[in-house]
């Protein structure tokens, strides 16, 4: 299945370490993920996108862009194909105005279930379909479940209505599709819908079935005594309030971060002010 790596920050900061650097970083797992890359990085409220079909591994573009990139979020994919050809289209992260998706997932029996699973998307949004893979029809479901709540044009909504949104957007889909199942190792014969969401303000780490963890905090900054943003939450847990940083990873990544595996069906949010949020989602799993 894919990788995931998403990162909000107060401060504006560098990914390098994370996508290149670390022994497991996203780079390395390019070596059984080999379909393509992506990664979104915002200036302001404004996402910018950089995609390619090489494996990121042997792509000097990746290690270019990871080496670069200055920001506050930060939203990077590896791809290993289940639906779709090795296509740009198909190649996350998705974009749609402010906001982007990228998902480490599955919907078994497509091809069955599609024709449900589009009337549950906008006409509005329907248009923006481009790709033929599963996540890109995930994405726009819970877009257009957004959109009925708050506009999408809109810097700063409500995370909380968006978190809501996305709760009903996937038991929707679950109705449709069946059962999740949650493993270690996917297969494309089971349905998974774990993904990161974001809208360079906001973000949402969703566990549906595939692994994803995440952290709020290191063991001991090494900026510690230079850092005019530095706190306690910086080396302490905080499950609700104002926090520095939050990164999720379909693996734990080699440094000072701790981090903290996601439970299935549990998803964890930061707000535009950087207030951790969590809830727990009752999917049906096998």
């Amino acid at each position: 299945m894919c990788r995931l790596f998403g990162f909000r920050s107060v401060l504006l900061s560098q990914v390098h370490s994370s996508l290149i650097s670390a022994d497991n970083a996203l780079m390395n797992q390019s070596e059984v993920h080999p379909d393509g890359w992506g990664v979104a990085y915002y200036i302001g409220q404004t996402p910018h996108i950089v995609r390619s079909l090489e494996s990121a591994i042997n792509c000097q573009l990746f290690k270019k862009v990871s080496g670069v990139v200055s920001s506050h979020t930060v939203l990077a994919h590896i791809r290993k194909a289940t639906k779709g050809n090795l296509s740009i289209l198909n190649t996350h992260p998705f974009q749609f105005g402010r906001w982007t998706f990228a998902h480490n997932g599955n919907v078994k029996d497509l091809s069955k279930h599609k024709d449900e699973l589009m009337k549950l998307v906008s006409p509005k949004l329907q248009n923006f379909l481009l790709g033929e893979t599963d996540s890109e029809i995930i994405f726009k479901i819970i877009l257009s479940r957004i959109s009925k709540e708050v506009s999408l044009e809109d810097v700063s909504p409500d995370a909380s209505i968006i978190a809501n949104c996305i709760e009903e957007s996937l038991k929707s889909i679950c109705d449709i599709i069946g059962k999740l199942k949650n493993e270690d190792k996917g297969y494309p014969t089971q349905n998974y819908l774990t993904f990161i969401l974001t809208n360079g303000s906001s973000m949402f780490g969703m566990q549906a079935g595939q692994p994803l963890y995440y952290s709020t905090y290191k063991n001991q900054c090494p900026e510690r005594d230079t850092c005019n943003s530095f706190n306690q939450t910086c080396e302490n847990k905080v499950d609700k309030g104002e926090i520095n940083h939050l990164i999720f990873s379909s693996e734990p990544l080699q440094g000072e971060n701790i981090w903290e595996k996601m439970s299935p069906g549990k998803l964890i949010w930061v707000d535009n002010k950087m207030n951790i949020f969590n809830k727990d989602i009752q999917l049906p799993f096998l």
